[in-house]
């Protein structure tokens, strides 16, 4: 793609012949005329331009691989070599990225800021590698990857939203909230628990203490009968 972005470019500015068809200077011993050293001057300024634009199109760590840069044909050739193999570089770690993100899921104890991190880190991954990467796809990977809590609220945005056109930003938001109503409610309830059993307690307590004080004084009855 990237090739064809500057294939066009030059074709459009006038100079492609240069990387098709290069040009050649004649040997020093070679006598050359006034209007040939024209032709050849204007043949070098138009080539500095072509390497001018290849060089924009490249970075920095491209450009110090080409180490033969004296015609813009030169490096032409040099740079679809260093794309090809860039491209199967780029290509083997893309299929690493597509294993990685088929196989995310929530685990259990995990937040939900914490999951879209982990899913928005490999997918942002994918994109810079040429994978298209939309929110939809991604929205519904998290979807169907939830942990069983949030099946709930996953049903219920399925049937009021849109999820094709739901934005990633929109369903963390809608899931951070449910989840923070979700933990509320969870310690409500631990809270609740507590105070039951610690009610519980204190009542078996109160009751074990006033049978000891009956049965002393059913004692001391006895006794006074007795006596």
């Amino acid at each position: 793609m990237e090739s064809e972005l500057i294939e066009n470019l030059l074709r459009a500015k006038g100079l492609w012949s240069l990387i098709v068809e290069g040009y050649t200077v004649p040997a020093e011993a070679v006598e050359v005329t006034a209007d040939q050293q024209k032709q050849l001057e204007d043949l070098k300024l138009k080539d500095y331009q072509v390497k001018h634009y290849l060089f924009q199109a490249i970075d920095r760590t491209v450009f110090e691989q080409i180490l033969d840069r004296r015609t813009s044909n030169i490096v032409w050739d040099s740079m679809k070599r260093k794309f090809r193999e860039n491209e199967r570089v780029k290509r083997s770690l893309l299929n690493t990225l597509r294993r990685e993100f088929e196989v995310l899921a929530m685990k259990t104890d995990e937040k939900i800021d914490d999951y879209f991190a982990r899913v928005m880190t490999i997918s942002n991954k994918m994109r810079s590698n040429g994978e298209d990467m939309p929110d939809s796809k991604i929205v519904e990977k998290i979807l169907r990857t939830l942990t069983e809590k949030f099946t709930y609220v996953v049903v219920s945005i399925e049937k009021s939203r849109d999820t094709g056109s739901m934005s990633i930003d929109e369903l963390q938001s809608s899931l951070a909230v449910y989840e923070q109503k979700f933990r509320r409610t969870s310690y409500e309830e631990e809270d609740q628990a507590l105070n039951v059993r610690g009610r519980s307690r204190g009542s078996y307590r109160g009751r074990g203490r006033g049978r000891g004080r009956s049965f002393t004084r059913h004692q001391s009855s006895a006794i006074n009968v007795t006596a």
